[in-house]
């Protein structure tokens, strides 16, 4: 499997507190199954704002002690890029990552509030060549209230990324009800851990991979947990 989503880079945002942790969630994910993790920092303009040549040189740093370590697990760059109206200017100015050098960006959008100009973003990032992927849609309470909202997104030339530990109630009742409506209508293009804490996520990945598999079988499973997270490592159109 492919990790398309991780906040496992130490001391840079809300993810891993130490570079001892990181090594623990980085075990973890090559227990249950992984073989390639982007790192997904969070960039807010404001808040987090971590440079590119930073991510950069932790994921080099990191990756030279994993192979020291034979632990089995590449890394990849990338952000998890909360939406602005400034995005089209970060990306000029160099100064967001797409996701493992491709093009595609996890996007972020607000938990409880819809985005007015979301449409328009989209369009400006496509007119870019860049193909968005809307970050755990299953989370956002407007989602919730009325799942159609995503068929819009997905016309709009968005791809979804759903949280693995939403099968599982981890995020509340309607991140998990909204998440089997999406798989049912084979609306997810993406699974991804979103991991911030060791002992948290990986660990309980096994359950919640035999819950998705229920929902849709292995083939779908097998589809957007490792095939189309390959395309984008490989800069590939889905």
């Amino acid at each position: 499997m492919i990790d398309i989503h991780s906040h496992i880079i130490p001391r840079i945002d809300d993810g891993s507190k130490s570079v001892e942790e990181t090594f623990n969630m980085l075990n973890e994910a090559k227990e249950v199954g992984f073989t390639d993790i982007i790192t997904t920092s969070h960039f807010l303009t404001h808040y987090y704002e971590p440079t590119t040549e930073e991510i950069v040189l932790w994921n080099n740093k990191l990756q030279e002690i994993i192979n020291s370590k034979s632990i089995g697990i590449n890394l990849h760059t990338g952000m998890e890029i909360y939406i602005s109206n400034q995005l089209k200017e970060l990306v000029e100015e160099k100064k967001l990552l797409m996701l493992a050098n491709s093009k595609y960006m996890l996007m972020e959008l607000p938990l409880n509030s819809a985005v007015n100009y979301l449409e328009h973003t989209l369009f400006v990032l496509n007119a870019l060549n860049i193909k968005p992927i809307i970050a755990h849609p299953e989370r956002y309470s407007y989602v919730q209230e009325n799942p159609d909202l995503v068929d819009k997104y997905i016309e709009n030339g968005a791809f979804l990324q759903c949280n693995y530990g939403s099968i599982l109630g981890l995020y509340g009742k309607h991140a998990k009800h909204t998440l089997k409506t999406l798989l049912k209508r084979q609306q997810v293009h993406f699974l991804g851990s979103d991991c911030h804490r060791q002992n948290s996520i990986y660990t309980v990945i096994p359950d919640a991979v035999k819950k998705i598999k229920k929902i849709i079988g292995e083939e779908v499973f097998y589809k957007i947990s490792t095939s189309n997270p390959n395309k984008v490592l490989n800069n590939e159109d889905l």
